[in-house]
Formats: structure tokens, C-alpha cells, sequence
């Protein structure tokens, strides 16, 4: 029986920057294991040591990975991935909106929708599109028509 799905995302170098800057922006605790600290220490390069094997970014209510271990392939960025949020409330949404953009591309600013929720989409100074969302609830706690 499944219990949760995590995000995995493959850097290229930039792991740490990367996990950084997304716990600054969404709180939670933060863990990395380097080449240098695990068993793959002693059949890689010297200039390797530093690169991320794995990084873990908990909160509570998710979980958010990262490596800097690209595959032999390379590391092909694309559009077929998203990282949805749903946030709590709506000065949640705007403050995350606020902060992972920043140094990215603000393609849509947060908005009420048809569907009665406020939605922003936005790809991240490292290339990763992040969709937001948030229901508009009335004080008996069902979603109100827009």
C-alpha cells in the first residue's frame, strides 16, 4: 500500500544552492550526504567529493529530494515535471509565490480562477516550474463559487 510520493530533482552542480534557497522559502529541515561522506567516496574523482549524493527537505507535510548525481545521459530540463503546493491560505500562497520566484520567472501571478481557488505558476531560478494553489473556503468550510 502506497503511502506518500516525494520530488525528486537532479542538479548539476548547484544541489546545495538549490535545496538551500527552497528551505529558506518553505521552512523545514534540511540534510545532505556528500560523495565524500558515503561509500561511493572511494571510486570517484577527487573533484566529486563535494557534489550532493542526497538531500532531503522535510516539513511535516512534504518532503523534497535532490542529488547532484545527473545520469550518464546528462541532465535534460524540460517542462513535464511540475512541483504543485497547496497552500493553507491565501497570504501563504503569496508569500511563497514572492520568495521562490525571486531570481525566476514570475509567469503567472497569483489569480482567482473559475474553479474557486487562487492559482500562480512560476519557474524557479534553477529551471523547476512550481504551481500554487490555495481553495477559498466560507466560514462553514466549503470552497465558495468564484
Amino acid at each position: 500500500m502506497m503511502v506518500a510520493i516525494a520530488t525528486y530533482l537532479t542538479f548539476n552542480g548547484n544541489c546545495r544552492e538549490a535545496m538551500t534557497f527552497y528551505q529558506k522559502c518553505l521552512g523545514g529541515q534540511l540534510r545532505f550526504q556528500t560523495v565524500g561522506e558515503s561509500p561511493l567516496s572511494e571510486k570517484m574523482p577527487e573533484s566529486m567529493k563535494a557534489c550532493i549524493v542526497h538531500a532531503s527537505l522535510s516539513n511535516g507535510v512534504m518532503k523534497l529530494m535532490g542529488s547532484d548525481m545527473v545520469p550518464e545521459s546528462g541532465l535534460l530540463k524540460g517542462n513535464s515535471v511540475s512541483l504543485s503546493l497547496t497552500c493553507s491560505s491565501t497570504a501563504e500562497l503569496t508569500r511563497l509565490y514572492r520568495k521562490l520566484s525571486s531570481g525566476g520567472l514570475a509567469s503567472h501571478p497569483p489569480e482567482q480562477t473559475r474553479w474557486g481557488a487562487l492559482f500562480g505558476e512560476l519557474t524557479d531560478k534553477f529551471g523547476n516550474r512550481w504551481l500554487l494553489s490555495c481553495a477559498r473556503h466560507t466560514s462553514t468550510g466549503v470552497i465558495s463559487p468564484s
